[in-house]
């Protein structure tokens, strides 16, 4: 059984005072029913706060992003080993916004899955289309081009990841695909898993994911949670798409 998770990705919003509360609210509320499991990744500087709060409870934390290299003269960066020495269980990879913002390519990528499970770390790698290639009918060829970059250089380790199916058009602009485009997508993309042997992968949606959506959302066969960017800074709507 491949069970549900729920993210939560604050992306460069937060601070102490608004994290404090914010976790405290989670941690009073969030007892992970059944086999649901609730996650947040916090901009780096928050990953202490994060594990001084959670560690021992049921909410695990980890970042959203991560070097594909070990150590050396990589000025910014941070590598998986750093997060892992924070309690990280996590990391985001390829996210739209690394990908447009930061030209990351397919391979990059992969590279940083490979780091993250070098380093102890589950990613959760990022696909999705943008507006004009959804157009012009290119979901699938897009998605698997972003999903078989990684799969190929991990081998057999593939069915260690999280896979979240993130539609560039979706993202922040409070327009979601509907329940059946998101099932359409990840029935493509549970096919290529399985075709590949890791059936077990979960599958995330993001993209505008809110409380009022979560439920028709999650009821889709091959939806395993959500990847939640602006809900997930408030207490109550992130629970609630938590329950869902």
């Amino acid at each position: 059984m491949r069970g549900k998770l729920t993210v939560g990705n604050w992306k460069m919003n937060g601070g102490l005072t608004a994290n404090l509360a914010l976790l405290v609210a989670l941690l009073a509320a969030w007892k992970a029913p059944d086999q649901r499991r609730v996650g947040i990744c916090v901009p780096f500087p928050y990953l202490g706060q994060a594990r001084d709060l959670l560690d021992g409870s049921a909410i695990a934390w980890g970042a959203q992003d991560v070097s594909a290299h070990v150590s050396g003269a990589y000025t910014g960066e941070v590598s998986a080993a750093m997060l892992a020495e924070f309690g990280c269980r996590h990391v985001l990879v390829g996210h739209s916004e690394r990908r447009q913002l930061h030209g990351e390519t397919d391979d990059e990528v992969a590279a940083k899955a490979v780091a993250a499970l070098d380093g102890g770390l589950t990613p959760i790698v990022c696909i999705g289309e943008t507006l004009a290639e959804r157009e012009a009918g290119q979901t699938h060829q897009v998605v698997g081009r972003q999903l078989d970059a990684v799969t190929a250089v991990l081998g057999e380790r593939k069915a260690l990841i999280v896979l979240a199916y993130e539609p560039v058009w979706a993202i922040g602009t409070g327009r979601t695909a509907s329940p059946g485009e998101a099932q359409a997508v990840h029935a493509f993309l549970r096919q290529k898993l399985t075709a590949g042997g890791a059936e077990g992968v979960m599958i995330l949606y993001g993209g505008s994911v809110k409380a009022a959506n979560a439920a028709d959302l999650f009821a889709m066969p091959d939806i395993d949670g959500g990847l939640v960017g602006g809900a997930s800074l408030d207490a109550n709507e992130f629970l609630a798409i938590a329950a869902a």
